[in-house]
């Protein structure tokens, strides 16, 4: 059973796309959909309870989207939103960056009022 989450949506991001995804985004998650034979899965994206900050993102491969789900597509890959979360992330950019210090996802939120010291936790 999932938490209630109470929030109420920042009217400055009401009106933006659920998500988007960079072309890099793109390129890294088909490529692990690739590898691990996962043909038609899509990417789970949301929050959950935890960290230091209250949230942190679900970032999870499914095969399927939830009756509910948003689901957006960037290339060949999709995307599923639970609609319960689009007001913590309206607006969010997924991106991969691999840099010099270390390589992952990186998502740009504007719905987050400040992050935790090591960067895996938020709060909206």
């Amino acid at each position: 059973m999932e938490a209630t989450l109470n929030f109420i949506e920042n009217p400055e991001t009401a009106s933006m796309p659920a998500v988007s995804m960079t072309e890099n985004g793109q390129k890294h998650i088909a490529r692990l959909m690739n590898e691990n034979e996962m043909k038609g899965f899509g990417l789970r994206f949301g929050v959950q309870g935890g960290g230091c900050s209250g949230y942190s993102y679900l970032l999870e491969f499914e095969e399927a989207p939830q009756d509910d789900d948003d689901v957006h597509t960037f290339g060949d890959v999709r995307v599923f939103v639970n609609p319960l979360h689009l007001q913590y992330v309206r607006g969010s950019v997924i991106d991969f960056k691999d840099e010099l210090i270390g390589a992952g996802f990186h998502i740009e939120n504007p719905n987050v009022k400040r992050k935790c010291g090591c960067g895996s936790s938020f709060d909206v």
